[in-house]
């Protein structure tokens, strides 16, 4: 299994052993973090910065009884240990009491999940700007100008208690987004990739060949007016809002009233339809296009688990606090997600999705997303860099961005296809942060578009 050089699993082990032989609390939990982060960030067709950083993180939290404080330092000799330690139970002792904190884990068992690629780890500054090169290339072939990120993490992560828990896993990740402009702003067109392995993202040329032709085909956006419209979502967009719903899927807001899944009475949903019978979303550390850590913060162990299943609601995430006092087992949730579809028909490509469509929009990302109802999982937000009308089954024109009011609750009830599963960038800035989200491009009746949007 591969390791991160800058935080092995040896040394992994040593360093908490260090730590917790310093403590004198009644309890002790120590969570390291290492990464070498790279990031080549690039416009007008060529690159503006680029830095790498290494950091390494001790997180030192000591109990006392129901009192607990964390104290955090990236100065990881022997003073700057013991300051940690002492500082963590001087605040503790301090601290009110807690009465949601939940006795320390004993020593568990995690899956190792390969997710550190030394293909991504290599991926230097000189190896970033050959792809910013191949984009930018691209780009300027066109008489358009590119604006980017290309960034890299690589690192590793150990939790290790005074109860004898002890876990380690390394990762890597990496994100390239692209938007390309023309010269008179008026078109504009996005791409994205993200996976832990570089290998497996998108290459830099498929990435600007897209970008390119989304930007050129923007440029002579024509007037459209705002309602309800069968959309073709690309694969991003969709992972914009489904998130939104995926990350919602909380036992305890649901029990106290406070949620979507909430049931009318008392409870949850759990076991109610809540979706189309073609949906189905989990997570899976061990998934190859998700590769998530096998263990939570406080080192419970994530495995496998189904959230919804062909429309079903199957599980919601239950922290110790929350599972103890509801009387069920824990439920973590994962660092992502998957949604496949099921069913005749699942797994068709974007573009015979379009072609099963007689008339509708085709959007390549939603930006600026704002919750408007937490209960309904409403939102709000407005579609960038290209969105396009569709017409017996073809794209006929680009068309002008709108703003929209939609939950992802009623999108994935009003679903009529669904696409070929991928990994996505996400998250709304395109940062290598965003979790794991792999999502089908889909097709949607009746998406609700509220106004006209002047973005580009």
């Amino acid at each position: 299994m591969a390791e991160f050089s800058g935080l092995s699993r040896a040394a992994a082990r040593q360093l908490s052993e260090r730590v917790l032989a310093l403590s004198k609390a009644e309890g002790c939990q120590v969570n390291l973090n290492a990464s070498a982060n790279g990031n080549t960030r690039y416009a007008r067709n060529e690159v503006t910065t680029a830095g790498d950083t290494d950091n390494a993180t001790v997180t030192v939290t000591s109990r006392f009884g129901k009192r607990a404080a964390s104290v955090g330092t990236n100065v990881l000799d022997e003073a700057g240990l013991v300051r940690a330690v002492e500082t963590s139970e001087r605040l503790a002792k301090l601290a009110p009491e807690n009465p949601e904190l939940m006795t320390l884990l004993p020593a568990q068992v995690y899956t190792e999940v390969p997710a550190f690629a030394p293909a991504s780890a290599a991926l230097d500054a000189v190896r970033r700007a050959d792809a910013v090169r191949t984009a930018a290339d691209e780009s300027n072939r066109a008489g358009l100008t590119a604006a980017g990120l290309v960034h890299r993490i690589a690192g590793a992560s150990a939790v290790a208690n005074s109860a004898g828990l002890f876990g380690y896993h390394a990762a890597t990740n990496t994100v390239h987004t692209l938007t390309v402009r023309s010269p008179d702003g008026k078109g504009s067109g996005w791409a994205g990739t993200a996976h832990n392995d570089w290998t497996r993202a998108t290459p830099a040329a498929q990435l600007a060949t897209r970008a390119v032709g989304k930007a050129n085909g923007t440029r002579a956006a024509t007037a459209l007016e705002p309602g309800k419209y069968t959309v073709v979502l690309e694969p991003t967009a969709a992972g914009n809002l489904v998130s939104l719903l995926a990350f919602a899927m909380n036992a305890r807001p649901a029990d106290e009233g406070r949620s979507f899944f909430s049931k009318r009475g008392g409870g949850n949903r759990t076991g109610e339809k809540v979706v189309d019978e073609r949906i189905t979303i989990s997570s899976d550390p061990q998934d190859a296009d998700l590769l998530t850590s096998p263990f939570t913060g406080e080192g419970l162990p994530v495995g496998r688990t189904a959230w919804i299943e062909n429309g079903v609601l199957k599980n919601l995430a239950y922290d110790r606090f929350w599972a103890d006092k509801q009387g069920v087992k824990p439920t973590p949730f994962a660092g992502g997600y998957r949604l496949q579809g099921n069913g005749g028909g699942a797994g068709q490509s974007l573009e015979e999705l379009i072609k099963g469509v007689e008339r509708g929009l085709l959007v390549t990302r939603f930006w600026y997303i704002r919750a408007v109802d937490q209960r309904t999982l409403l939102y709000t937000g407005i579609t960038r860099d290209g969105v396009f009308l569709i017409e017996r089954g073809a794209v006929s024109r680009a068309v002008n961005n709108f703003r929209f009011n939609e939950s992802p609750v009623t999108m994935l009830n009003n679903l009529v296809a669904v696409g070929k599963p991928e990994r996505v960038s996400s998250a709304e800035s395109g940062d290598v942060g965003g979790p794991a989200v792999v999502v089908p491009p889909l097709v949607v009746k009746d998406f609700s578009f509220t106004s006209v949007s002047e973005a580009v």
